[in-house]
């Protein structure tokens, strides 16, 4: 099916589209999206088949809304982080290609969330997913993001997902601030791996940290990641809880660009051997799913 700004052709809501796939349904289904700016709030049920959303360029083809945290929802409430996604995936099987997602709500209005994914298996190709504070959520399952742009200030990729990232931009638009709030489960072998990705920063942007455990056990992995200047030496911050410098996992191998820097580096961190670093291969991590099959 179509969804277009046409108004001849197809539908003209995205949402519209997706609740229009009958329940018992069980084929993967492909959405082409049109060029346009569409300003909807999504949700790809629990139930919903194997659904492809695919626009035809990334930077024509924009879904944007602006709930924050803050904002009310219908009972008068505020809406909290997790129901303040733009994109919000509770599908088993979603893939999502050639798209801008974004939470407009913009700098200093809290947690606003743009894509908000809590499926078992998911894959974003060619995405950028733009935002501030909390601008990716990954819940759960598997995820694979492949060269995409993710942009953001504080805890901008944030979760308990196994969740993969190969040449992707991950892009830091405010100093002193987070790119990983990780909340990876006790005994899961990985929680977020970043392969040949690369780090870049808005002008002036300085004394970024890679990370910070948002639960005990959180475990994040730069493998040959390009830093600009903005990552601050130390690199990791513990969120002001000394005790979880024992459980965390953070790791680096062969990072470049001046934002590398292996000898300032929080202690707790480890810089990996090559033997070590060789194990993160895309289908170690995600334990046998092969991505490209979605």
């Amino acid at each position: 099916m179509t969804v277009s700004k046409s108004v001849d052709e197809g539908f003209s809501s995205l949402q519209a589209a997706l609740d229009s796939i009958p329940q018992e349904y069980k084929e993967a289904v492909t959405i082409r999206i049109k060029p346009g700016i569409y300003e909807e709030k999504i949700t790809v049920k629990q139930g919903t088949p194997p659904v492809l959303l695919l626009g035809e360029d990334t930077n024509s083809t924009i879904i944007t809304w602006s709930d924050n945290a803050h904002t009310l929802g219908p009972d008068g409430e505020p809406l909290g982080t997790f129901k303040s996604g733009t994109l919000n995936v509770f599908a088993e099987h979603f893939t999502a290609e050639n798209l801008t997602i974004r939470n407009a709500s913009g700098p200093g209005t809290g947690q606003a969330v743009a894509a908000f994914v809590d499926a078992g298996y998911a894959v974003f190709r060619r995405v950028r997913l733009l935002g501030d504070q909390d601008t990716l959520y990954t819940g759960q399952g598997k995820q694979y993001y492949n060269e995409c742009c993710i942009e953001g200030d504080v805890d901008y990729i944030f979760g308990a997902a196994t969740a993969l990232f190969e040449r992707c931009r991950l892009h830091n638009k405010r100093s002193r601030g987070y790119i990983t709030a990780a909340s990876t489960p006790e005994g899961a072998p990985f929680g977020y791996v970043f392969l040949d990705c690369e780090i870049t920063s808005g002008e002036g942007v300085s004394e970024v940290y890679l990370g910070r455990p948002w639960r005990p056990y959180a475990h994040v992995a730069f493998i040959r990641t390009v830093m600009d200047s903005s990552i601050i030496g130390e690199g990791w911050h513990n969120w002001g809880q000394p005790d979880r410098e024992e459980t965390s996992r953070y790791e680096e191998y062969g990072s470049s660009g001046p934002g590398a820097n292996p000898e300032a580096r929080a202690a707790w961190s480890r810089q990996l051997i090559p033997q070590e670093a060789a194990k993160y291969r895309v289908l170690a991590v995600l334990d046998g799913w092969h991505p490209e099959g979605y």
